[in-house]
């Protein structure tokens, strides 16, 4: 007889086991089934461990310039890739035991297994096909396995994977997807990057920083498609003095292999094709919703353009059938996948004040260096939109705290509707903006206006009074700039 939850999640990413805690504090009888990891992709493969990466190359760009500091270090610095590597992994490993004690702790059953959508009401978890990259922490004891268990309400949080274009499919070895840049052997000399989206320009980043020469190609005239165009341009020319190189309306039709290095043939506007010789190729060219062998289409769960159809509130056109997180759709990010998990869970509960996600109040984050941060309209986008708009900027190389920090390249960018004082849009360029983001977050949230942001008071000295200055900049008030 199959056990019967009232709430089965399939996927423990950031939306699955997110949503698996608010379901079981709502009162709800919940499993989860994961077939590989707890924490998804973005835990294991992801947000967190290209971080602890990031913060290596951190560590390494500030031990080669001491002297911006008036330090002085004797001898080389050198990374030691191993090390490196498994920093970032052993990072990724406590957070995966984290996200174990949770799920323990707020009595939501861990099914082990690759699931499946039977009839109405029933996943079908089967052993698991798919093979870890690395050898995964022991499954608790106590957790379920194969078999049939039914749900009056069933999840799908699934997540994506790297999206393949032809010509250049990943092979492990010499042609990488973020899984195999995140855990490299050793470290490559030469690397082209094709893609320019978050995922491409941190590791091109990491790598630069690490000492390899990097190329970074991208179909579209502007790096960081989706940021503001003031803030992409920005970007490229702190990522050229780094020794980065671009090639933009560009794209690699061809890649021949060598014994241990790749030749990518790359097409430009203009029809000319340049060859270029690398020891690695990372393809960052986004990431596809995984919709495969779920059972979609034997309850006619509709799909568009490679991912779930839902309303917003992660509703199917299938009763009782759900999606959240990436496989629901764009914006493919781990906290849009959280919130939209809770926001699911809530409506299923009819928890009173639930309301849709707004995606244009979803901050992006790009975690380079210098960062990139966003929120809402970019200034063409809302000249677009038919609004008539005040914008403000304000310069990192006039803040006190930035300049001390030796992080004085940047700028903050605000836009606001003329008419009303409404927050369209935030944009940021510049160290640590990507915690500052939310203060924009939550004014937008709030639906604060641009006299309420005048003034509110800043702590001195601080990045965030940048964010004040923005706003008083769009208004002709700026008072250091």
């Amino acid at each position: 007889m199959a056990e019967n939850y009232d709430v089965i999640i399939i996927g423990s990413g950031p939306g699955g086991y997110v949503t698996a805690v608010r379901s079981a504090q709502l009162g709800f009888k919940t499993a989860i089934v994961e077939r590989e990891h707890l924490g998804g992709i973005c835990l294991n493969w992801g947000c967190i461990p290209t971080k602890a990466l990031l913060r290596s190359a951190e560590i390494k760009h500030y031990a080669d310039h001491p002297g911006a500091y008036g330090l002085k270090i004797d001898g080389t610095v050198s990374a030691d890739t191993a090390a490196v590597v498994d920093r970032s992994r052993k990072v990724s490993l406590r957070l995966n035991g984290g996200v174990g004690f949770l799920m323990k702790k707020n009595k939501v059953d861990v099914i082990w297994g690759e699931a499946k959508l039977g009839k109405a009401g029933e996943v079908i978890v089967g052993k698991t096909a798919k093979k870890p990259m690395e050898p995964q922490p022991p499954v608790p004891k106590g957790t379920k396995g194969e078999g049939t268990y039914t749900a009056k309400h069933i999840i799908v949080a699934t997540g994506a994977r790297p999206r393949v274009l032809p010509g250049i499919e990943p092979d492990g070895k010499l042609i990488w997807t973020y899984f195999e840049a995140m855990v490299p052997q050793e470290m490559p000399k030469s690397l082209v990057v094709v893609g320019s989206g978050a995922i491409g320009i941190e590791f091109a980043h990491f790598y630069r920083t690490m000492g390899a020469e990097v190329t970074v190609v991208e179909v579209l005239p502007q790096i960081m498609p989706a940021e503001d165009a003031e803030v992409s341009k920005f970007a490229q020319k702190q990522f050229e003095k780094q020794g980065m190189k671009f090639l933009l309306e560009a794209k690699v039709t061809k890649v021949d292999k060598g014994a241990n290095s790749i030749t990518a043939h790359i097409e430009k506007k203009d029809g000319a094709v340049e060859k270029i010789t690398a020891d690695r190729l990372i393809s960052a060219v986004g990431v596809q919703g995984n919709i495969e062998n779920l059972g979609l289409e034997t309850l006619g769960v509709r799909t568009d353009r490679g991912c779930i159809a839902v309303d917003g509130y992660g509703r199917t056109n299938v009763p009782g059938i759900y999606a959240i997180g990436d496989v629901a759709g764009p914006p493919m990010l781990a906290h849009k996948a959280e919130h939209e998990g809770v926001i699911c869970i809530e409506k299923i509960a009819n928890f009173p004040g639930v309301h849709a996600l707004e995606k244009l109040k979803v901050p992006g984050c790009t975690y380079c260096s210098p960062q990139v941060a966003s929120v809402g309209l970019t200034e063409a986008k809302a000249k677009e939109t038919g609004y008539d708009i005040r914008v403000g900027r304000f310069q990192f190389g006039a803040n006190g705290k930035a300049i001390a920090l030796g992080e004085d390249q940047g700028f903050i960018k605000t836009i606001f509707d003329k008419k009303t004082g409404q927050l369209l849009g935030a944009h940021m360029v510049g160290a640590e903006v990507t915690e500052l983001i939310q203060g924009f977050v939550l004014a937008m949230n709030l639906e604060t206006t641009e006299e309420e942001l005048m003034h509110t008071v800043f702590p001195h000295p601080t990045l965030s009074e940048m964010m004040k200055e923005s706003v008083l900049d769009a208004y002709g008030r700026a008072l250091n700039a």
